[in-house]
């Protein structure tokens, strides 16, 4: 029988080793796996590549992750929150690496990782300095500058509602990064608000399907990130 629930969020991230390359979903506390990103600062793992929409906000989450020391490397399209200051003084310090990638083309590399593309040509970033030493090929007339896919060792998502067999549903702009991510990444890790019965998920509206999910864990009363942030409050 098929049985992808794990009993906590501890659990859900012990492998996770020295080194790993990371996707954290996001945009927006939707999104935000608060509760597995702190599982991983007490795990302690260190010199992750993390990809991410932006370096997080506040105190908590990513934000957190990146503060402890624990992220050799950022992959993300917004390297500075409205309520985070810590990414930009390691950067400049040099203390953490930085690739910037524009939120399209972000998404679109995840998506090509996952679908098993290995490169595809985009005309965004053209004649800036994301392009450089990137191949351009010209179609039609127009410049396109050739990006490669992004896979990841393991993949951290919440979703609104999962199975046992890792079938999702997502809540709002959950989805915007989700899917993709558990698609693209050797291991996907999940926390949903609630682990519902086998067969209870209306097929029609499931976003996620098992076969791109590892596991899954509930966290029934999740962190809000807004509130978190607004209370002042620091992890660990």
């Amino acid at each position: 029988m098929i049985d992808k629930r794990v009993p906590d969020v501890a659990a859900a991230v012990a492998e996770i080793p020295d080194g790993a390359s990371v996707m954290i979903g996001g945009f927006g506390e939707s999104g935000s796996p608060i509760e597995l990103i702190h599982a991983l600062i007490d795990q302690g793992a260190r010199d992750l590549t993390v990809i991410n929409n932006n370096t997080g906000n506040g105190g908590v989450g990513l934000a957190a992750l990146i503060a402890a020391g624990r992220v050799r490397k950022m992959v993300c399209s917004f390297p500075r929150g409205t309520t985070e200051t810590r990414f930009p003084e390691l950067y400049r310090a040099g203390r953490i690496e930085l690739e910037i990638v524009p939120q399209g083309t972000l998404a679109e590399r995840i998506r090509a990782g996952g679908a098993g593309v290995p490169a595809f040509f985009t005309a965004t970033s053209v004649g800036t300095p994301v392009a450089e030493g990137k191949e351009h090929r010209e179609f039609d007339g127009r410049t396109y500058v050739m990006e490669r896919a992004l896979t990841a060792d393991y993949a951290l998502v919440k979703a609104q509602q999962g199975d046992r067999f890792g079938n999702l549903v997502y809540n709002k702009a959950a989805r915007n990064f989700g899917p993709i991510m558990c698609m693209a990444a050797r291991t996907a890790i999940v926390q949903v608000s609630a682990i519902v019965e086998a067969g209870e998920l209306d097929p029609e509206v499931i976003v996620t399907p098992g076969i791109f999910v590892q596991r899954v864990v509930e966290v029934s009363d999740p962190a809000i990130e807004s509130r978190l942030i607004a209370q002042g409050a620091t992890y660990p």
